[in-house]
């Protein structure tokens, strides 16, 4: 892995073997980054995609691996109600199955990097971006500071 800031954006080469998120979040506590949003592309091995399923609260989890062509991830980095960073991540695959071309997406647990990843990380300037949880859906919501 590799990165250079430039003004308010950083961006980031992921290599072999990286994995994106946990990759996002290293830097953003290293360089000091509260909140962000980010979008990418690359190729990828193997990726855990939940979705979220209301009546419960909870995520279904589901993993997809070989040789996977990333082609948009977006998301944003937050603070939450504890002080910790958290993500949420959005990404769209395609690739190869049995011959037939395939397209699988949803919000992203974590992500392997099979040979780069291409990530621009876009600082906000000017204010900070919190998450505060919603006991009524269970889940978190952007909180302005």
């Amino acid at each position: 892995m590799d990165y250079r800031k430039f003004g308010s954006t950083v961006y980031i080469r992921l290599d072999k073997g990286d994995e994106i998120i946990s990759s996002i979040l290293g830097i953003c506590n290293s360089e000091h980054i509260k909140s962000a949003i980010f979008s990418g592309i690359g190729g990828c091995s193997n990726a855990e995609i939940q979705t979220f399923i209301p009546e419960r609260g909870e995520f279904e989890t589901s993993c997809i691996s070989g040789m996977l062509e990333l082609i948009s991830l977006n998301g944003n980095v937050v603070t939450d109600e504890s002080g910790e960073l958290c993500h949420h991540t959005h990404a769209l695959f395609s690739y190869k199955e049995n011959g037939e071309h395939k397209v699988s997406a949803g919000h992203m647990k974590s992500i392997t990097v099979l040979y780069t990843a291409e990530i621009e990380l876009r600082l906000v300037v000017g204010g900070e971006i919190g998450k505060k949880f919603d006991p009524e859906t269970g889940t978190g919501f952007w909180n302005f500071k």
